[in-house]
């Protein structure tokens, strides 16, 4: 029997922005996913509840402009707690000149805006 995938959704920071996350964390349900959602959350927070929930991957959420920060900051937590590492992804409100900054700090793949659901669906289930 296939493992079902495990994925903690999260919306960083204080990000007051709801909807795309919701979305999202219901096709991910739907494909048959296993979907912690938190909304939103500071990167510790996400951390510990992936590593308590032996996440596979982590999506992050953001629409105000905090993602150079806040996103890195759950690699970087991540890497300091010498864990296997679950793949950490983004999507939201994303400057295109943003995204290889964020490639090289970690995140493993940026989900713009209009980013159809099953191109992230395949993402992940590509990426397990």
């Amino acid at each position: 029997m296939k493992k079902k995938i495990r994925i903690v959704v999260a919306r960083l920071g204080m990000d007051a922005h709801w909807r795309g996350s919701i979305v999202v964390a219901r096709a991910l349900r739907d494909a048959g996913m296993e979907v912690i959602y938190l909304g939103n959350q500071m990167p510790e927070t996400i951390v510990a509840t992936a590593i308590q929930e032996d996440a596979d991957i982590v999506g992050l959420s953001t629409l105000s402009g905090n993602h150079m920060v806040l996103a890195p900051e759950v690699v970087r937590l991540f890497r300091k707690e010498d864990v296997d590492e679950p793949t950490v992804i983004l999507g939201g409100t994303i400057p295109p000149d943003d995204i290889p900054r964020l490639k090289e700090a970690g995140i493993a793949e940026v989900f713009g805006t209009g980013t159809s659901l099953k191109k992230i669906t395949d993402f992940i289930t590509g990426s397990i």
